[in-house]
């Protein structure tokens, strides 16, 4: 692929900036990195990303062209430092085709739903274990509705935040080899100190209505694939395998359905062009 067809695929979240690199329709690499100051925005556009900091997949990225970048963003304050990028181009529920989509639907769980489509077809079910859970159903070309609550982090985060004397007791998590099948992961269900029963009750809980919402699905559309996204993915498909390890091999880990959704997006714009 020569440098025309590169473009970049960047999704905002809550909590961190989700990048990917695409030459054509094929991802090349994807990074995550910080949410960006103003000055760093203005240094990137203007060395058309090839600073060295930045990610060294672009440093060839030299020829004066500026490389397209496609947004999608949760966090308006960061959406606003690429406004005056002018190969920007950011993606709104109106190009995501499908029915039943509502004013405040996040624009990630439109876009990783369109993934998820792309992939494996439709009806399916989007868990997306980020900053927030939420669960996103599509049967056809329509929204069939979701969830959301706060996620894996933020439950224990809120707890140590909003009490006195409770610790942050969010379980270390293992290398990434190991993640999925640990269960040691696991806190006792029934915990003799303050720092597991917080694990205990967030973990459960958790892992329980996930059950919930999965069977329900499933009792509605039992051929569907569901899968798991998001930054947490690993670490709730361990605690899934741990405690109900036949849902869980039914289910299908995929990181990258934002951009998988973006790309398809992306397709349909430039058809609509030529």
């Amino acid at each position: 692929m020569s440098c025309s067809d590169r473009w970049l695929a960047l999704s905002i979240g809550n909590s961190r900036l989700h990048w990917a690199a695409f030459s054509g329709n094929d991802l090349q690499q994807t990074w995550d990195t910080p949410h960006l100051s103003a000055a760093d925005v203005q240094q990137l556009i203007a060395t058309q990303f090839t600073k060295s900091a930045f990610h060294p997949s672009l440093h060839d990225n030299a020829d004066g062209a500026h490389m397209p970048l496609w947004i999608a963003s949760v966090v308006s304050q960061q959406s606003l430092l690429w406004q005056k990028y002018d190969a920007a181009t950011f993606i709104t529920l109106e190009q995501v085709p499908l029915a039943g989509l509502y004013p405040t639907l996040g624009i990630d769980r439109a876009i990783a739903a369109l993934g998820a489509i792309a992939i494996v077809g439709r009806p399916v079910l989007v868990i997306d274990a980020g900053t927030a859970l939420t669960f996103t159903g599509v049967d056809g070309a329509r929204l069939i509705g979701g969830a959301i609550l706060p996620g894996l982090g933020l439950q224990f985060q809120t707890l140590q935040q909003a009490t006195a004397a409770l610790p942050n007791a969010l379980p270390a998590a293992l290398p990434a080899s190991e993640e999925r099948v640990a269960p040691q992961l696991l806190p006792p269900r029934w915990a003799l100190n303050t720092t597991d029963a917080i694990a205990s009750g967030i973990i459960y809980t958790l892992v329980a209505g996930l059950q919930a919402f999965v069977n329900d699905w499933w009792q509605q559309f039992p051929a569907s694939p569901v899968l798991l996204t998001g930054g947490d993915r690993d670490r709730l498909y361990a605690y899934l395998t741990a405690t109900m390890p036949a849902m869980a091999s039914k289910l299908t880990v995929e990181p990258q359905l934002i951009f998988w959704g973006m790309r398809s997006v992306r397709g349909e714009s430039l058809k609509a062009e030529s």
